[in-house]
């Protein structure tokens, strides 16, 4: 029997634009999710746009029942912003405070713990229309909408994150085009990037005004890069890889300071942001109390191939490849290679160089495509997250076991959930959707999560 340490948050992980939907005459702002898909539906999986998402925000009475029925003690959801101020700024919809003080009161009501985020990938259409978080006053926005969030909804939401996973819509948005506004544009990104960091800090800075006893954090996608050898090409190219992918926002969000080597980097290619100090004074004052860590795959690197021309545009693949590892072990349906020990790493690196920071697991999970052939009986027996999920935590324990500060662990999802430009190609939740009459059904691995949680351990 693995047993958890007492008091261990077992949950799950969900946000606004993924999970609410929308109805008519609920007074929400459009997003950039929204404008993309109105502008090109056709990059959506099966033309299914965020109008279609989980529908909590009409069934949010029986969702919360569900959570209760699959052992969560804790629940992560995010506020949309352009839900709560349908301009990013100014008036603000009455509804959209009425159905989430309403709907978090439920989860409250049950005993359950709630983690709120505030930004998940969903930038309001106005903002962005003035540039989003390119421009410095987007980020004075936001820091007026986190302290409006605090103010609202600071009686039922236990502990806050600030951003969800930043390096995504820094890079997805701005180098690699799988976010909109679908640029390439480095010196925008690293603009970007420095941007949602100070807007993380201020949101920080506003949360101490007005809460003196709870704990914000910020969610990040950390995974200590694993070099394909100990060649010093691989090791070099496994640093630059933490550097872009990890530490850019993890050293200012837990240390208050840039790391001084990526700094040195991005002078040298003329891509630093114009800085003042009393910004970067706010980014030094306002740390963290805690840390969510997403963990979904290994990231594995190597050292470049071919010398990189005169004129390539700055890219952070410009200092290392992926590197795809023989034999590696591969969920076939993401694409993405599974390596549980990789939980055991993160919880001693953070222990190691974060100086121990209080961290969880706020996502892990394996979504699967055309999931009802594994459908028995009206259930759907999906045994391979089990394991899943017990290979992770096996590990996860060990690295408690070892003196890693890990307070709990979030799966993503609760219930099947719209992802992004893959709609519902692959399912993710413990609890199946019907997308046409919106049922929800239990799977057996939300069966096996109620027992995980009741028995702190398996």
């Amino acid at each position: 029997m693995i047993k958890f340490p007492e008091g261990f948050y077992f949950g799950s992980a969900t946000s606004a634009t993924q999970s609410e939907g929308r109805v008519e005459g609920d007074g929400k702002g459009e997003n950039i999710w929204d404008l993309w898909f109105q502008l090109e539906p056709y990059k959506f999986h099966n033309n299914i746009g965020p109008k279609d998402t989980s529908t909590i925000y009409k069934n949010y009475k029986e969702d919360v029942k569900l959570l209760k029925q699959t052992g969560h003690n804790s629940f992560r959801t995010s506020i949309s912003w352009s839900r709560l101020f349908p301009n990013g700024y100014g008036e603000i919809n009455q509804k959209a405070v009425d159905f989430y003080k309403s709907y978090f009161k439920a989860i409250k009501d049950e005993g359950i713990t709630l983690f709120m985020n505030l930004y998940h990938f969903d930038m309001p259409v106005k903002l962005q229309e003035i540039g989003g978080w390119e421009n410095r006053e987007v980020v004075e926005h936001y820091a007026n909408y986190a302290k409006t969030c605090f103010e609202l909804f600071g009686e039922f939401v236990d502990r806050w994150f600030t951003f969800n996973e930043p390096i995504v819509h820094v890079e997805m948005g701005y180098l690699y085009q799988y976010h909109y506004p679908m640029e390439v544009d480095p010196k925008k990104a690293v603009l970007v990037g420095y941007h949602t960091q100070l807007a993380s800090a201020r949101a920080i800075e506003e949360f101490r005004k007005i809460e003196k006893e709870k704990k914000i954090g910020i969610v990040l996608n950390l995974t200590p890069a694993i070099p394909r050898s100990q060649h010093p090409s691989d090791i070099k190219a496994s640093k630059y890889a933490e550097m872009f992918a990890i530490r850019s926002f993890l050293d200012p969000s837990v240390k208050g300071e840039f790391q001084k080597e990526f700094v040195d980097l991005l002078r040298q290619n003329d891509m630093l942001p114009e800085t003042n100090f009393k910004d970067l004074e706010i980014i030094k004052n306002n740390t963290i109390d805690f840390l969510g860590v997403n963990y979904y795959q290994p990231l594995r690197v190597k050292a470049i191939k071919y010398q990189i021309s005169e004129d390539a545009i700055f890219m952070p693949d410009n200092y290392y490849e992926p590197y795809i590892m023989p034999g590696r072990r591969v969920n076939p349906h993401r694409g993405w290679e599974i390596d549980p020990s990789v939980v055991y790493d993160i919880a001693i690196y953070i222990r190691d160089n974060y100086g121990n920071i209080e961290w969880m697991i706020s996502e892990n999970g394996i979504g699967v495509e055309n999931e009802a052939k594994f459908m028995v009986d009206g259930k759907i027996q999906d045994d391979y997250r089990i394991e899943f999920f017990k290979e992770h935590l096996t590990y996860l324990h060990k690295g408690i076991e070892e003196g890693s500060n890990c307070i709990g662990y979030h799966v993503w999802t609760f219930i099947d959930c719209w992802s992004w430009l893959n709609s519902y190609k692959n399912r993710y939740g413990l609890v199946a959707l019907d997308l046409e009459t919106e049922k929800r059904t239990i799977k057996k691995s939300g069966e096996w999560f109620k027992k995980l949680s009741e028995n702190n351990g398996f």
